[in-house]
């Protein structure tokens, strides 16, 4: 998936369709007086469906449909027949997305198994015909209900990955480099920050042909719960995630800080975030020799507060055990 094919946020305008009317027919027919009323049920308007596909990882097939609309339904008519139908949008979506209403901001819907369904606004009810509303004392009504009005709204359609892994880090703490080292994911790259600017998902393959998914986020600064960065506009992406991997590299000036700022960033963004499952990686430790790793794990044994381990990305270090931790986690 490269970065300009992945779209997490759509706003769109919805609209079922109307209801149709029910009519007011009278029976006609040779040789039968007064045959009475007959007119038939309005249809119902056509519903806007959201449906979840697992198929999916973008938002990208609905980013220039910015008007949705649903079919209307058609009228009663004579012998009780009862309108059609109007025509239902479906609309594909990868699972973890949310659905709010873009005025009030609230959340709508969310969808998160495949083939899932949810009607993010409802057609309105066909108006009953004149058949229905006669009686002893009124055997000839001239008159029957209209359909009901369409519903419409402007939504934000938002996608949070649903992933068991996040990684979680500064720019440049060597994120991308995992991901590209324990899936086929090819995320851009580079020695500078800001590498990454869209999320990357990559799928881990473990012993046994089993696997679990790892979610690469752009890198987070101090103060992206306000709206510094990048970090803040995928943050949401963390949510979803079981387990938060943090990266931090072994050339950094204090790793217990680095921790503490990440940590706190997402308490702001969303306390729950801390009720997950973490585990630090120290990344980039081939930079160190065993002296200075073992006086460093000296130091961090009493600092982090967390389970933590040395690994390398390029040299390949403490990968197996990572992943071997990782799965432990997954499925305790």
């Amino acid at each position: 998936m490269t970065e300009g094919n992945f779209v997490d946020y759509v706003k769109m305008y919805v609209a079922s369709g109307n209801g149709g009317k029910g009519s007011t027919h009278l029976h006609r027919e040779k040789y039968i007086e007064k045959g009475g009323p007959d007119g038939g049920d309005g249809g119902r308007g056509g519903h806007v469906i959201l449906r979840g596909n697992s198929n999916l990882w973008t938002l990208l097939h609905l980013k220039f449909k910015k008007h949705i609309q649903a079919g209307h339904g058609e009228h009663g008519s004579k012998g009780r027949s009862t309108g059609a139908d109007g025509e239902d949008v479906y609309l594909e979506v990868p699972l973890g997305t949310v659905v709010r209403d873009t005025e009030t901001d609230t959340v709508l819907l969310e969808i998160t198994e495949h083939g899932e369904e949810k009607i993010i606004v409802e057609g309105g009810k066909g108006g009953l015909g004149n058949w229905h509303f006669k009686s002893s004392t009124n055997q000839t009504p001239r008159y029957a209900q209209p359909g009901l009005p369409l519903e419409e709204k402007y939504v934000t359609l938002e996608l949070k990955i649903l992933a068991d892994v996040g990684l979680v880090g500064f720019p440049n703490a060597g994120k991308s480099t995992l991901l590209s080292v324990v899936t086929s994911a090819k995320p851009k790259i580079a020695d500078y920050e800001f590498t990454t600017l869209k999320p990357n998902l990559g799928i881990v393959e473990y012993r046994d042909f089993q696997t679990f998914v790892m979610a690469d986020i752009p890198g987070i600064i101090e103060g992206a719960a306000e709206g510094k960065g990048l970090g803040h506009y995928f943050l949401r992406h963390i949510e979803r995630n079981s387990i938060l991997l943090f990266l931090i590299p072994a050339d950094a000036d204090d790793i217990r800080k680095q921790y503490d700022i990440l940590l706190d960033e997402l308490r702001r963004y969303n306390p729950e975030m801390l009720d997950k499952e973490r585990l630090i990686a120290i990344s980039k430790s081939d930079m160190l020799d065993d002296e200075l790793k073992a006086e460093l794990k000296k130091e961090l044994d009493n600092e982090l507060p967390i389970p933590y381990l040395f690994i390398s990305s390029v040299a390949q270090q403490g990968i197996t055990e990572l992943k071997d931790i990782l799965w432990k986690m997954l499925n305790d």
